[in-house]
């Protein structure tokens, strides 16, 4: 059977779509032609959108995976029981939020801190800039990222255009997928950018059978040829990922997320305790620099909720391991007579 490099392109559940690979006039790699149904090993849920494949056609137009390629990064959220993964392979997070509805800051420092997890650019996008009412408030919750050094822009997908254009350098030749709550205007970014993004939607809608749950599925767009390349020649991306309330980060150690916090770094080492969790420990140089005003005391109130979640998720874990390994024990001791 044939067998062919292919991109990921699409998904829903355990739903897939992909595109064969091909290298382009300016060697680079690009998907196209047909749209290819993608089945997995029993089902599982293992593929994300941005994953490079090996695909194997087993009729006119379905495939199966032969293997993932090795990734460059997976970005995921997750709680003690489940995870959900939302893209690989990609150069930067687009953090989209908005003046009205009100956006989560709790949402935004937890994408912050999966982009420092896994080495991935993160870019903050305050859109609906034109309403003017909650526009100070927005600010004041952006800026202790700004002063980290996180690029912040302003701009009104739908009534300022100039706004919209002025960000395609940051687009250029790079795969950049949109993390957000629903109703920040992820739609608008998109279609601004990716004129046909309406109509590939609708086409990959019918291929996956989402019927109106467009919404939950995960989508990979290139930007237009005219502007989308950089100057190597490498044609950019845009991945559209489902809005959602919560970025659980369950699966991330104390030690990662100490390391994911960019204003930390200066201080790890230089408490008392070596394993300081930077709670109520006495000569804690973390809780010292945020009296100082040098890390922002919303930072540190976040650090302490992603270590509860993980010790929570960890017990959670235990219980559970635990309680299968007594139910095992019952199913194989012998009944007495």
């Amino acid at each position: 059977m044939d067998r062919f490099h292919a991109l990921l392109i699409a998904s829903y559940g355990r739903h897939y779509l992909a595109q064969r690979l091909v290298t382009d006039s300016t060697g680079h790699e690009s998907p196209q032609g047909d749209l290819i149904q993608v089945s997995t090993p029993a089902k599982q849920h293992i593929g994300a959108v941005g994953d490079r494949m090996l695909l194997e056609m087993t009729s006119i137009d379905q495939a199966r995976i032969i293997q993932i390629e090795p990734r460059e990064n997976l970005l995921y959220r997750s709680d003690a029981f489940k995870s959900k993964l939302i893209a690989s392979n990609v150069d930067q997070i687009l953090v989209v939020l908005a003046t009205q509805p009100a956006f989560s800051p709790d949402l935004l420092g937890r994408a912050v801190v999966a982009a420092e997890a896994n080495q991935i650019g993160l870019h903050i996008l305050l859109n609906k800039c034109d309403l003017k009412d909650n526009l100070a408030h927005a600010r004041k919750i952006i800026e202790p990222y700004a002063r980290m050094g996180y690029p912040v822009s302003e701009v009104s997908a739908k009534f300022d255009r100039a706004s919209i254009d002025a960000l395609r350098p940051a687009l250029q030749g790079k795969v950049s997928v949109f993390v957000g709550q629903s109703g920040m205007g992820k739609s608008s970014l998109l279609n601004a950018w990716v004129p046909n993004a309406a109509a590939l939607t609708q086409e990959y809608s019918v291929r996956l059978d989402t019927g109106k749950h467009t919404t939950t599925a995960c989508r990979y767009f290139e930007l237009p040829q005219s502007w989308g390349r950089n100057a190597a020649g490498k044609l950019g991306a845009l991945i559209d990922s489902p809005g959602f309330q919560e970025f659980g980060l369950a699966h991330m150690s104390v030690s990662e997320l100490q390391h994911a916090f960019r204003e930390f770094k200066d201080y790890l080492g230089k408490c008392r305790f070596h394993n300081c969790a930077h709670l109520s420990e006495p000569d804690c140089a973390v809780r010292e620099a945020v009296d100082k005003n040098e890390i922002a005391p919303e930072r540190l109130a976040l650090f302490r909720q992603l270590w509860s979640d993980s010790k929570t998720a960890d017990t959670q874990i235990q219980g559970i391991s635990q309680a299968k390994e007594r139910w095992s024990a019952l199913a194989i001791k012998p009944s007495k007579r």
